[in-house]
């Protein structure tokens, strides 16, 4: 249809904005659903290769399905349940410190610490910093911050609630779901595309265990090293369970996670240990860190997913630039996908003309 109406021309294309803005802003009052429903199918695809497995040992799926679940989620309790008395204790045994530690730092005896550490940290000018924020303190600020505080851990405890129902869901519900998204395709290309997909899904599903393996190995270790090896040395180290359990959770995150975590485990240790422990737990996550950077990362996800070095680091940085932790998480096999694509689609096209 042609329109020879400038005016007509230009209405259509102001409805056209004005449109796009619309479907934009649904977009983004949506966005905290979409990144529930998108989180809970990665878990999913992530799920799904356990049922397959479960599958191929003669079990039907009905029954695969129901013992993976069970599974996950009698660890995922068991975990909970183990972690958090220890935790708690552990938590009011450093409240009941907390005292000491104020005199600790009234009398001198934690600056001595850290200066013996860190020789090169500039303590005095770190305490006249801290000490003219706190006289710039707005209490009621403050108040607001932590009222803000308790809604973000009540709506993130909500937001895992609903991540693992529809995970629950989608597991159940994953060939079904495949299923109805192969019919959209046309005929003709449907078994290359099903051939796509299946290939994508399964890249998925093994980045998620991969990491959740490198995560389990750096908390069961990170626990062994500072319950028990460390102080058969003379290194005592609080708080151990505490600390592996921040280990676990940071490794999860890819990159960055191990190292960051590392970091704030090492202060910690620094704050209720101080030296001699202190040095001891940073050169055990030094000497960690290279053993996963260069033996078990490299075997572990070059199973996983087979894209080079650099992608992975483009990727993970794009990843958490635009979604955070969870863009960080789905960036490396969203990359992968798209590389599988590029190599069994579009190259096999260009070398066609």
């Amino acid at each position: 249809m042609k329109i020879h109406s400038p005016f007509l021309f230009g209405l259509l294309g102001g409805l056209g904005v004005l449109v796009a803005l619309g479907i934009g802003a649904t977009i983004g009052s949506l966005a905290t659903i979409l990144t529930y429903i998108g989180a809970a199918l990665f878990l999913a695809l992530g799920l799904d290769p356990l049922v397959t497995w479960l599958e191929k040992q003669k079990f039907p799926r009905p029954l695969a399905i129901a013992t993976v679940l069970v599974a996950v989620l009698g660890v995922f309790t068991g975990l909970v349940f183990a972690i958090i008395p220890v935790i708690t204790e552990q938590v009011q045994t450093a409240v009941e410190a907390t005292p000491d530690l104020i005199t600790s730092f009234n009398d001198g005896t934690l600056r001595a610490n850290i200066e013996q550490v860190v020789p090169w940290f500039d303590v005095q000018g770190a305490l006249d910093g801290l000490q003219g924020w706190l006289n710039t303190l707005d209490f009621t600020s403050i108040g607001g911050g932590v009222l803000s505080v308790g809604l973000g851990i009540a709506t993130g405890v909500t937001g895992a609630i609903i991540v693992l129902i529809l995970t629950i869901y989608f597991v159940s519900s994953l060939t079904g779901l495949k299923r109805g998204l192969y019919q959209l395709v046309p005929a003709s290309k449907r078994p290359s595309f099903i051939d796509l997909a299946e290939q994508v899904a399964a890249a998925v599903g093994r980045y998620v265990i991969g990491q959740g393996s490198l995560a389990l190995v750096n908390g069961v270790l990170s626990f062994l090293v500072l319950t028990l090896i460390l102080p058969l040395f003379g290194f005592p180290v609080k708080y151990s369970a505490l600390l592996a359990f921040i280990a676990f959770l940071g490794s999860l995150i890819p990159l960055v996670g191990t190292v960051s975590g590392s970091i704030i485990i090492t202060l910690l240790v620094l704050l209720f240990n101080g030296p001699p422990s202190v040095i001891a737990v940073g050169i055990y996550y030094l000497v960690y860190m290279q053993v996963e950077a260069y033996i078990l990362n490299p075997r572990i996800m070059a199973r996983a997913v087979k894209i080079p070095g650099a992608i992975v680091v483009i990727a993970a940085l794009a990843g958490g630039t635009l979604m955070g932790i969870l863009g960080a998480l789905i960036a490396i096999p969203v990359a992968a996908a798209i590389m599988l694509i590029i190599n069994q689609v579009f190259v096999p096209r260009q070398n066609e003309l």
